[in-house]
C-alpha cells in the first residue's frame, strides 16, 4: 500500500492550502529553506540610488577594438565631468545628497585624485590610435585637460549621441555618487573603494582590456545556481574565482559524495569569504573564520584552491595586514561591481553596467554572486557583446 505523499499547510493569497510534494521535492524544498533562514539573506540592499546603464543607447555596433575604444574615451569624458562634480560638493551637501553622516574629506580626495590618475592612463590606452579628426578624440594629458574635455563634450557632441549622452550622464553622476559615498565612509567603513596594504588587490593592476569574473557567497545547494554556473563557465572556456563561505561549503558536502564538489569545480578557482557572512572589520572570531574556511576549502578543492581571501562587504581591519602575510594570503577586492546582489537589478541591468564599466575602467575584476541567478543572464550577454572588441577573459589561476 502506497505511503502518502508529503504534505505541509501554506497560506496562499490569505487562504489556507493543503500541499502534497513528492518525498525528494520536499527535501529540496526543507533545504532550500533552511539555507535562506541560516544564512545570509538572498538580495540585500545598497545605496538609494543605483546606477542603469543602457547600452542600446550607443549608435555603434561594437565590433572591433577601435569601436571599444571609441566607447571607452566616450564613457571616460562624461564620468570624469561627474566626478568632479559630485567629489568637489562640500561636507554638508556630501551628507545630505548621499544620505550618510559622516564624510572624510581626505579620503574623499584621496579617491579623486585616485580615480582620476586612472582615468588619464585609460585615456592614452583608448586614443592611442585615434585621429584627431574622430569622434572623442581630444589631445590630453592632464587631470586638467581631461576636464576641460569632459566640461565641452556636450556642445561639440554629434547628433547621433544625444540620446546615449543623456543617460550617460545620469549614469555616470549615479555611478560617481556611489564611488565617493564610499570615500566618503574610509577608512572607518572599509570597502573596495581604497586598499591599506600591497597585499591588498582591486583589479586595477590587471593589464589594459582584461577581466576577473568572480562570484561570492556560494557555494548553492546542489543542482542549484552554482551548478548552472560551472556548466556555463565550462561551455565558454572561462575560468573564473568562487569564494566561498564556510558555512555554505560545509551544508553543500553534507549533501554531496565528498568527491562531487571537486569535480564540479575542475578548472576554477576556489577561494575564501569567510566562515559567515558577517564583516570582518569588527567580528572577534576573523582570524578563525578565515582559517578555517581556508581549512575546509583547501581540504575539498586540493586542485582548484587558490590563496585568497575577499572580505564579505569589502569590510576588513586596517590593520589586518599582518595577519595576511603571516598566513601567505591576500585580499581580493574588486573594481566593478554588477549590483546583482541588489533586489533593484535584474540580470540584463546588470549586465549594461558591467559593460558600460568595464568601458570606463578597461581593466578589472567583476564582482558577482553566484547564489543569485542574474550572473546566468549577465555572463552569456557579456560574452556575446565582447567578442571581438579585444577583452581577454583572464583566467583566475593566472591573476
Amino acid at each position: 500500500m502506497p505511503l502518502p505523499s508529503p504534505s505541509f499547510n501554506a497560506t496562499v493569497f490569505g487562504s489556507e492550502v493543503r500541499l502534497a510534494l513528492p518525498e525528494a521535492t520536499m527535501k529540496k524544498a526543507l533545504m532550500a529553506f533552511l539555507l535562506m533562514c541560516c544564512f545570509k539573506p538572498l538580495f540585500a540592499y545598497g545605496p538609494d540610488t543605483v546606477a542603469f546603464a543602457d547600452r542600446s543607447l550607443w549608435p555603434e555596433t561594437m565590433n572591433s577594438t577601435a569601436a571599444f575604444d571609441r566607447a571607452s574615451r566616450a564613457e571616460i569624458l562624461v564620468f570624469a565631468a561627474a566626478l568632479a562634480e559630485v567629489a568637489g560638493q562640500d561636507a554638508a551637501t556630501l551628507k545630505a545628497q548621499l544620505k550618510i553622516k559622516q564624510v572624510d574629506a581626505a579620503s574623499v580626495a584621496r579617491v579623486r585624485n585616485q580615480l582620476t590618475a586612472q582615468l588619464l592612463q585609460n585615456w592614452r590606452f583608448a586614443a592611442a590610435d585615434c585621429a584627431s579628426s574622430e569622434v572623442f578624440c581630444d589631445n590630453i594629458s592632464t587631470a586638467d585637460e581631461l576636464l576641460t574635455a569632459a566640461e565641452a563634450l556636450e556642445d561639440k557632441l554629434p547628433e547621433s549621441y544625444r540620446n546615449w549622452h543623456n543617460k550617460a550622464r545620469v549614469f555616470h553622476n549615479s555611478y560617481a555618487g556611489e564611488l565617493i559615498r564610499l570615500a566618503a565612509l574610509f577608512p572607518k567603513v572599509s570597502s573596495e573603494i581604497d586598499t591599506f596594504s600591497a597585499l591588498e588587490h582591486t583589479g586595477f593592476e590587471l593589464p589594459d582590456r582584461h577581466f576577473v569574473l568572480t562570484f561570492d557567497d556560494g557555494p548553492s545547494q546542489p543542482d542549484g545556481n552554482t551548478d548552472t554556473l560551472l556548466a556555463l563557465l565550462t561551455k565558454n572556456n572561462l575560468h573564473a574565482s568562487f569564494y566561498m563561505l564556510g558555512e555554505r561549503l560545509q551544508a553543500r558536502l553534507k549533501q554531496a559524495e565528498p568527491a562531487t564538489p571537486a569535480t564540479l569545480f575542475h578548472g576554477q578557482c576556489a577561494a575564501l569569504h569567510g566562515w559567515r557572512h558577517e564583516s570582518h572589520a569588527k567580528w572577534e572570531k576573523w582570524q578563525s573564520s578565515i582559517i578555517d574556511t581556508r581549512d575546509l576549502v583547501k581540504v575539498t578543492f586540493p586542485q582548484s584552491y587558490q590563496p585568497w581571501f575577499r572580505p564579505p562587504y569589502g569590510q576588513r581591519r586596517a590593520d589586518s595586514g599582518a595577519f595576511f602575510s603571516k598566513h601567505d594570503l591576500k585580499v581580493a577586492l574588486w573594481n566593478i561591481d554588477s549590483q546583482d546582489w541588489n533586489s533593484r537589478v535584474n540580470g540584463e541591468d546588470a549586465a549594461q553596467r558591467i559593460m558600460t564599466l568595464m568601458l570606463l575602467w578597461r581593466r578589472g575584476v567583476i564582482l558577482f554572486h553566484d547564489i543569485h541567478p542574474k550572473a546566468l543572464v549577465a555572463v552569456p550577454w557579456l560574452l556575446d557583446h565582447t567578442q571581438e572588441t579585444g577583452v581577454v577573459w583572464q583566467d583566475c589561476r593566472e591573476y
